[in-house]
């Protein structure tokens, strides 16, 4: 199949396409962020993996894209970002191949993105790398809503997820530029509803944290029943954001995970 998105698109969504400090050829990783994350949260994994470009992607209402408007349901996200991806595919990926990785909400968004490509007949990636978050099936928030805290809730909020500097949550201009995709990623996780489909021919690599507070550490294992392919589990000690705090190591799984393709 063949999808046409014009480069202004494209620079959107992969910012920092041309900057990946990989060898021509190498194997696209793209990597989707957490809620209320952005590309930076990727951008020094760029240069880190042999034979890997890594592409952090870039959802509208943050950093460069911070004018644009944030979404809040997940098959719209989802459908826009295949969009984008299977462009770059044909133009950037030898032999059509890639890699997704996705951290918390970007975790469940990499799995549908998956599932929204393999129905419109697309190149399945060769893994798909999940961490900070719950099995797709098996998540869902028991706190109240996100989208309706309070600014004070919210900050609390990120404050025990981590992650999230703190001078930035105490600089109120700083939290007004933040604080509206946070909300809506939030809200996108929260509407998200998982139909039953079949399991997944990709290989998956779980990623879980030992004190991870919004992440029950048994249901990560849950990933396996999503696919028909090879699975792996590497835990981490530490909280949500411990695959970051721990880069040196994440860095290992991947390229090991990718070495064949890479």
């Amino acid at each position: 199949m063949s999808v046409t998105v014009g480069d202004d698109v494209l620079s959107r969504w992969l910012p920092f396409r041309a900057l990946t400090g990989a060898e021509p050829g190498a194997l696209p990783l793209y990597c989707l962020p957490h809620a209320g994350g952005a590309a930076s949260a990727f951008r020094t994994w760029q240069g880190k993996l042999p034979g890997v470009a890594v592409q952090p992607v870039q959802p509208p209402g943050r950093e460069s894209r911070h004018r644009e408007t944030p979404y809040e349901r997940m098959p719209p996200l989802v459908s826009d970002l295949a969009d984008a991806v299977l462009a770059d595919v044909e133009t950037a990926a030898a032999g059509r191949r890639y890699a997704l990785y996705g951290h918390s909400l970007g975790a469940i968004v990499a799995f549908e993105l998956v599932r929204e490509i393999r129905r419109r007949g697309g190149p399945r990636p060769v893994h798909l790398f999940v961490s900070g978050s719950d099995a797709p099936h098996l998540t869902r928030e028991d706190g109240p809503p996100v989208g309706r805290m309070s600014r004070a809730q919210v900050v609390a909020l990120l404050r025990t997820l981590g992650g999230t500097p703190e001078w930035l949550l105490a600089d109120q201009g700083a939290l007004e530029m933040i604080l509206p995709a946070v909300q809506a990623d939030f809200t996108v996780k929260e509407t998200y509803r998982y139909e039953a489909e079949p399991p997944l021919d990709v290989p998956v690599t779980a990623m879980p944290s030992d004190a991870d507070p919004r992440v029950a550490f048994a249901k990560v294992a849950g990933w396996e029943a999503l696919t028909a392919g090879p699975f792996d589990l590497h835990a981490f000690q530490g909280g949500h954001f411990a695959v970051f705090e721990q880069a040196a190591r994440t860095h290992a799984i991947v390229a090991e995970a990718l070495r064949p393709w890479a």
